[in-house]
């Protein structure tokens, strides 16, 4: 993983986390990296001091370099970290959403998804909404055979 520092073209300054470099390129080229404040996907990498461990000091890393002073919008939480948190809080909040959508509108067909949704893709049963369980490997079969399926988003609370 690796963390960058960002800003847009408003000078929003950010930080967000990738898988590698080309990630970030990757993510950015399609435009699926947005400011947080502003939403503009016009963004860049801000010049970073990159934290260096020295013999002596292994485990110890150097501090973080002081942030450019620059004026922060009035409306935005302070700090990257609270964006980044009020974005989870935010994505939580509609993948929750989603998830009682789902539940509240579909059957649960429990065990039977897999041969449920084969029925409906074939035309021996009337397309319904439904959800289910389903092993990697029948979803994975499912998804072969051509059948649209997607998980159902599950959240850290859901597992407490």
């Amino acid at each position: 993983m690796i963390r960058y520092a960002l800003h847009c073209d408003r000078n929003h300054e950010f930080e967000s986390w990738f898988q590698s470099s080309s990630a970030y390129d990757s993510q950015v080229k399609r435009k699926l990296v947005t400011c947080p404040i502003c939403g503009s996907a016009k963004v860049e990498k801000a010049i970073m001091a990159p934290r260096i461990v020295g013999k002596k000091g292994r485990g110890r890393a150097a501090p973080p370099p002081e942030p450019a002073a620059t004026p922060a919008p009035e409306a935005a939480p302070s700090g990257p970290t609270s964006l980044l948190m009020a974005q989870e809080k935010e994505l939580r909040s509609k993948l929750k959403e989603l998830r009682d959508h789902i539940v509240k509108n579909a059957d649960n067909v429990g065990e039977r998804f897999a041969n449920e949704a084969r029925a409906m893709h074939y035309g021996d049963k009337e397309h319904r909404p439904i959800y289910g369980e389903a092993s990697p490997e029948e979803a994975k079969s499912l998804i072969d055979e051509g059948i649209e399926v997607s998980p159902l988003p599950t959240l850290p609370e859901d597992r407490n």
